[in-house]
């Protein structure tokens, strides 16, 4: 979500810091503890309708949504956003992804440059070497 000001003209101000990237999911605790083990960053405030993970250069918030029916699919489906994570090793990460619970898709684009994982929920994120 974005935060902006509005001017008396009517215009909007200058965005200047993006703070947080909220998902919409079914279950906001289990999402948040996937990505901070697979982040390595921090659970920050949460309940059964919000959870956070902090530390990173942007939290990552998470929204319970009723009837929520999963991620927006790969390849297919509207996709709506996704994060790109940068590691030393990529296949020790996917080895470590895969344990959290995340999914390796068989459609694979990036042709070795990226693999492309969906986390438990199935919102993709992308990985590649730093």
């Amino acid at each position: 979500m974005f935060k902006t000001v509005a001017s008396a003209t009517g215009r909007l101000g200058r965005m200047t810091t993006l703070s947080t990237i909220i998902f919409d999911c079914a279950d906001p605790a289990a999402l948040a503890a996937f990505y901070a083990k697979a982040t390595g960053w921090r659970l920050g405030q949460g309940d059964a309708d919000y959870a956070t993970v902090e530390g990173g250069p942007v939290t990552l918030a998470f929204q319970r949504v009723d009837g929520y029916g999963g991620g927006p699919g790969w390849p297919g489906g509207d996709k709506h956003l996704h994060l790109d994570f940068q590691v030393p090793d990529v296949g020790a990460a996917r080895g470590e992804l895969v344990a959290l619970g995340a999914s390796v898709p068989d459609f694979q684009p990036g042709e070795d440059e990226w693999t492309v994982f969906t986390d438990p929920e199935g919102h993709p994120f992308c990985v590649s070497a730093a």
